[in-house]
């Protein structure tokens, strides 16, 4: 019906138009025809269809003009004649705002010069003109400024013209602020209407103060920032205001220009803040309001730090101290959000080498150091009604996992502000500290409202009395304790602490957690009374083997196993950080490891290794290579003699009988226990591969060269002089070393067919990875609040999977160990590289395990793993003597790089169309992402050495690398030119890295292609490359432009690395031509202009900036669009003639034929 009535109305229309300038047309017909023209524009509900309709480009030109004007006319007239600003709807102001924005970039300021009088003029007609040009003006610097919505001349023509009138335009929106905001608070009847329009005003600003010259916004000393000030006072302007005041201290540039700002430091400006802050009700914008404020104080903080201490001389504010009691308010505030806001500007505070220094700063050191005894207690859970926090977390958190999350990285945060306060208050720190664990101490347990499902009695994680275990824990742990620091602390009394500490007795596992953490931040007063270490000790072996209960066979829970990790993790600690302390009660220590190993107490090989490596690191002490090699004999006895026995040989080297040894080939229930004989032997084994580590990681020799010579550990000198050391686990290592590689090449040699057939159909997804590390790689979150206290029941299928990706890591530990640990002793062994290669890598060859249906699982667990490259062979690469790379890192390096392309893997990824098992699929594709990125890493590491400018090391910042490879400061490492000297090992690395620009992963990308692609190509450029090879080179880079072009850092990397490219071997390899005439809507004129610029040695060179721009418009058509912009519609903005106009160069009159002086003055010239 509608497009009916349109077309009759058009019909009648066109006869209108027709009759007007129909000449012949009496006067009394052209007058009845205007007056219906008039009439339908005025009154006519259908003028914008019909406008579109007479505007088409089918009809004439006359009836299409009249179309236009009718939509000409319905803009300036119904758009500006709103109805009231309080009926007027705010989507319809906004729409007509956009209407108008399009009509000036389109136009302005060439064709509408008037535009901003114009502008000006339409705010007296009322409060809704004055708001919707308030939105033209807003919407014109989004999408000029904020968005870049339009072609590039015609935004720098806007900008300009903008930039030109900005101080007419900033003191027109001051005046219509200043007048709305008077009359909003005189007039009682239209304040609303005024109060709409000093929204949208405050809303404008905030788009141009982000932007403009500083001067606008400190001009007329501050008054804009003083008018925000006080606006902070009207509570429907407020939020608005401290918008605006937020972006405008925020600010960035020369710190001449932002000194004003310290104007905001005076005690009126002060005032109104904090009296803006009163009230506490949890409403929605309130809250928002209080956000922003405490984010604009924070800022102000943070304009302080810049200013005080540097070349403008700014000097303390004389009211430091209010503007500190104000940043204190919000950090003691029931919010956890406002709390945490304000902890990096504490920090920066804290830092800052003049402000730390003040008595106002160190006075509120201590306050702060007070604040946080209340604000590490993690209280606050949204689910809860306990604190005050709570109401506040409901709006700020979707739940407890969430909430629990954001704390923990708040109270790191914290950590870091406190360990700054201590820095500036030590004494202080420690007092506060002291009293707060006295306090805890002496703190009946509370068990609060939740109940422990392990045992009655017990606390949860909830529990009142562990979350103040945890945070007075995080609390002592926070301050550093270096001797020097020590020396100022009161000694008696840390004594008496750490006795409180050791006498302290609990059964409940996440107390006795903290308990263990406070021993270990107090440990170091020790030095200062020895005689405290036997009861240390004590405690700590105790602590090993924690248990609840008597019941032996039900599974330990989680917090039960973090007590006994924790007990370990701090005897390796204190046994690695203070081993001259230890020595002297060395003969306790393994006495005590001796009776452990000899009772009935259950402890897992993770507990016995981690007490071995305790024993080695204080056998380190020994100075004595005999005495310390006897030692590690009779500590590692056992498992030498169980580790080398034909027994073990037997299983290590033939994967059927480990596969049965281990028990992987029979069918077991759950409730079974017939398991129990393979499952200790897959203890065995496990307990052996981490003594082994445990040795090979902690053993070494004195680092005083000359007590390791006294002590008989240096067995010569290298010719530059240097000693060359010997390990006292080397002859056990030695010992081990062949079946731990018969054990890794049984591991990847369980990925064969036959071997796979072998596992039973209980264990038949044994090698593929586990739920937790699927999440893991996924990213997905781990709840952590609700199985602290659950048992940790394993099914059969996950042990077996636990067991294995154990095993396979730290063969691969150890491997990566023995390098740095035994050095030439372990590069010198004969074929080890042919060894390696064969036990570690020996599927290289073996393509059929790829074609499993798992082929991923098993590649990334059992062939060339993650594991493999990052614990073994990056650790190899980096502590292999130069003298040992053509022996054994070429051999070794050389064929891995040929099998690890995987394009082919990634190429399965791309392929990919249907969505059937989404996760399966998002988790093979971020497997080969990550093993793609241990690979590409190795590479670099291999063979790319990074040389940082002098200049840029010395800032406190060093800027982000130039992806420039012209530019760029890296070179080849030693490494990298041995594995370059070999043909095929250096295509295999060429293919490799410029096959991964085309990979889907970004970051990988925009590596690869600033550090590592040229700087390996320029090595070979200058041989006889054949032109394919120099082609493919080229389009892989291109190809890696489609997929990777939309992402501004890899579009600058690969842009860079094309034209490097290009210009190197475009001279010598015209098929690079041919390349560049395929890109699409590639300019062949551009073209031949910049190959004749480059080839032509007598052609005038362009600059570096110009010849980048000049080729990046070259190659424009490889660049590919993100999924989000393929099938957006082009918007089309037309250029307009330029407002810089081109100088022309002075032509020299005089030696011109066209105007030398007898052509002036010649009678024949017709022209003049």
């Amino acid at each position: 019906v509608m497009a009916e009535q349109v077309a009759a109305m058009c019909e009648q229309l066109i006869k209108a138009v027709n009759v007007i300038m129909d000449a012949e047309t009496s006067q009394m017909f052209r007058l009845e025809a205007l007056k219906f023209c008039e009439e339908f524009k005025e009154t006519n509900s259908l003028c914008v269809p019909c406008g579109i309709q007479l505007a088409d480009k089918a009809q004439p030109a006359v009836v299409r003009h009249f179309g236009l004007q009718i939509l000409e006319h319905v803009i300036k007239k119904h758009a500006f004649g709103t109805h009231p600003i309080l009926e007027e709807e705010s989507h319809i102001k906004d729409v007509l705002s956009r209407i108008i924005v399009e009509m000036i970039k389109r136009e302005w300021p060439q064709h509408w010069p008037d535009m901003l009088k114009e502008m000006e003029a339409l705010t007296s007609q009322g409060e809704a003109q004055t708001e919707l040009v308030m939105l033209i003006l807003l919407r014109l610097a989004e999408d000029v400024i904020t968005f870049q919505t339009l072609p590039t001349q015609r935004r720098r023509d806007i900008q300009h013209t903008l930039t030109q009138n900005m101080e007419s335009i900033f003191s027109f929106m001051m005046a219509i602020l200043h007048i709305n905001v008077e009359d909003y608070r005189k007039l009682v009847s239209e304040a609303r209407a005024h109060c709409r329009v000093a929204v949208a005003t405050l809303n404008t600003l905030a788009g141009y103060i982000d932007w403009v010259s500083l001067v606008y916004i400190t001009t007329g000393n501050c008054h804009l920032l003083e008018m925000l000030c006080l606006l902070l006072s009207e509570p429907e302007l407020q939020l608005e205001a401290a918008e605006c005041l937020l972006i405008a201290i925020s600010r960035k540039g020369k710190l001449e220009d932002r000194k004003p700002f310290m104007l905001l430091f005076d005690d009126v400006a002060i005032h109104y803040i904090l009296s803006a802050a009163q009230g506490v009700e949890v409403v929605e914008r309130r809250y928002i309001f209080l956000k922003r404020l405490c984010q604009v104080l924070c800022a102000l903080g943070n304009q302080l730090c810049s200013l005080v201490g540097s070349d403008v001389e700014v000097d303390i504010p004389a009211n430091l101290s209010k503007y500190m009691e104000a940043i204190l308010a919000f950090t003691t505030h029931s919010s956890q959000f406002l709390k945490s806001s304000t902890v990096p500007t504490w920090g920066t505070l804290f830092r800052h080498e003049t402000l730390s220094k003040d008595a106002v700063i160190v006075d509120m050191a201590i306050k702060y150091l007070r604040t946080s005894m209340t604000n590490l207690v993690k209280t606050g859970f949204p689910s809860r009604d306990d604190n005050p926090s709570c109401e506040y977390s409901r709006v700020d958190f979707d739940s407890d996992e969430d909430f629990n999350s954001f704390f923990t990285s708040f109270r790191a945060q914290q950590g870091e502000v406190v360990r700054s306060a201590s820095r500036i208050v030590p004494l202080e720190a420690f007092q506060i500290a002291a009293e707060w664990l006295q306090y805890q101490i002496a703190s009946p347990i509370d068990v609060g409202d939740t109940a422990s499902k392990t045992a009655e009695g017990l606390c949860t994680a909830l529990s009142p009395s562990v979350i103040q275990w945890e945070a007075v824990t995080f609390f002592v742990e926070c301050p550093p304790l270096p001797l020097t620091a020590l020396q100022k602390l009161p000694i008696e009394q840390s004594m008496e602490l750490l006795q409180a500490v050791l006498n302290y007795d609990t059964k409940d596992p996440l107390i006795l957690s903290c308990v263990l953490a406070n021993i270990s931040a107090l440990f170091p007063f020790v030095t200062h009374r020895p005689h405290f270490l036997p009861q240390v000790i004590y405690k700590l072996f105790k602590a090993i083997t924690y248990e609840v209960g008597q019941d032996n066979k039900a599974p330990w829970t989680k917090s039960v196993k973090n007590v006994r990790r924790h007990a370990c993790f701090s005897i390796i600690k204190i046994c690695r950080d203070y081993p001259r302390l230890i020595l002297p009660c060395f003969d306790m220590f393994y006495n005590q490891v001796k009776k452990l190993y000899l009772s009935n107490i259950t402890l897992t090989h993770m507990e016995k290794c981690s007490l071995i490596e305790a024993l080695v690191l204080i056998s380190n002490q020994f100075n004595d290579f005999a005495k310390q090699q006897a030692f590690l004999d009779e500590l590692m006895g056992s498992v030498v003699a169980e580790w080398t026995s034909d027994k073990m040989r037997h299983v290590l080297w033939d994967p059927a009988t480990f596969l049965s040894f281990v028990g992987a080939d029979e069918v077991v229930s759950e409730q079974s226990t017939d398991a129990d004989t393979t499952a200790h032997n897959r203890v065995r084994l496990s307990f052996c591969l981490f003594a082994m580590l445990g040795v090979v990681k902690r053993a070494r020799w004195p680092a005083d060269p000359e007590d390791a010579k006294a002590g008989g550990f240096v067995v010569g000198y290298t010719a530059a002089g240097a000693p060359i050391y010997r390990n006292s686990c080397t002859a056990q290592f030695l010992a081990l070393l062949p079946n731990l590689l018969a054990l890794i090449r049984t591991q990847n040699s369980l990925f064969m067919p036959e071997n796979m057939a072998r596992l039973s159909e209980t264990f038949s997804k044994a090698h593929e990875v586990m739920d937790a590390e699927k999440n893991v790689v996924l990213g997905l979150p781990h709840h952590l609040l609700d199985n602290y206290d659950s048992p940790l029941y394993r099914t059969q299928l996950e042990r077996m999977q636990g067991f294995f990706t154990a095993l396979y890591d730290n063969c691969f530990q150890v491997l990566g160990n023995a390098g740095p640990s035994l050095q030439q002793d372990f590069y010198t062994i004969e074929r080890l590289a042919e060894e390696i290669t064969g036990s570690a890598f020996m599927l290289l060859d073996l393509d059929n395990a790829l074609h499993h249906q798992n082929w991923l699982l098993l590649y990334v667990n059992g062939q060339i793993s993650l594991t493999g490259v990052r614990l073994f062979l990056k650790q190899l690469v980096l502590s292999c003597p130069q003298e040992y790379y053509n022996s054994l890192l070429c051999p070794l390096l050389g064929p891995l790089f040929a099998y690890m392309q995987l394009n082919a893997k990634w190429q399965v990824i791309n392929q990919r169309t249907s969505i059937n098992q989404v996760t399966q699929e998002m988790l093979e594709e971020q497997l080969v992402r990550l093993l793609t990125r241990e690979v590409m890493d190795l590479l670099t590491v291999s063979c790319i050495s990074r040389k940082v400018p002098e200049s840029a090391a010395n800032k406190e910042e060093i800027e982000v690398p130039s992806a420039s490879p012209a530019q760029s400061t890296e070179e080849l490492t030693e490494l990298g030119k041995c594995l370059m000297k070999d043909e095929n090992i250096y295509m295999s690395l060429l293919t490799l890295s410029f096959t991964s620009l085309s990979w889907k992963d970004t970051a990988n990308c925009q590596r690869t292609a600033t550090m590592v692609c040229w700087t390996l190509l320029q090595q070979v450029a200058g041989r006889n490359l054949l032109p394919e090879a120099v082609t493919w080179f080229y389009t892989s880079v291109l190809r890696g432009l489609q997929v990777h072009g939309q992402h501004e850092g890899c579009n600058s990397a690969l842009t860079q690395l094309a034209m490097h490219v290009y210009e190197n071997l475009r001279p010598r390899y015209m098929e690079l031509r041919v390349v560049m005439t395929q890109i699409p809507n590639i300019s062949v004129d551009a073209l031949d202009q910049y190959d004749h610029r480059l080839i032509d040695p007598n052609a005038q060179k362009a600059g570096d900036k110009k010849r980048k721009d000049q080729f990046k418009k070259l190659i424009a058509g490889t660049v590919g669009k993100a999924l989000c912009q393929q099938f957006r519609k082009e918007v089309h903005i037309r250029n307009l003639p330029s407002l810089f106009k081109k100088t022309k160069p002075d032509k020299d009159m005089l030696n011109s034929e066209a105007f030398s002086l007898s052509g002036l003055f010649s009678p024949e010239d017709s022209a003049l």
